[in-house]
């Protein structure tokens, strides 16, 4: 039976769809609003370079750092408990 271009196409885009769903794991989260971290600092007042701004960039890759570190927590915990518990679904 020989391969037709609509059945390849289906395949290609399906093949995208399941690696567009890997790379979408690696983004910043939600919660942190995935600004520009020079816009926000600036926008408080900041000047680029002084004290208070690398303060301002320091703790947003401090809350961007824990909230992806608890995102990959919960999953890990949920991976846990449903090894531990197959009778619940």
């Amino acid at each position: 039976m020989p391969i037709t271009t609509a059945s390849r196409l289906l395949t290609v885009a399906l093949l995208a769809l399941a690696l567009s769903a890997c790379a979408a794991r690696n983004q910043a989260p939600v919660a942190m609003g995935n600004d520009d971290d020079d816009a926000v600092c600036q926008s408080r007042g900041y000047a680029q370079g002084s004290p208070e701004y690398v303060a301002c960039r320091k703790d947003r890759d401090v809350q961007r750092s824990a909230a992806t570190a608890r995102a990959d927590r919960r999953q890990r915990d949920l991976g846990e408990y449903m090894l531990n518990h197959p009778e619940r679904p």
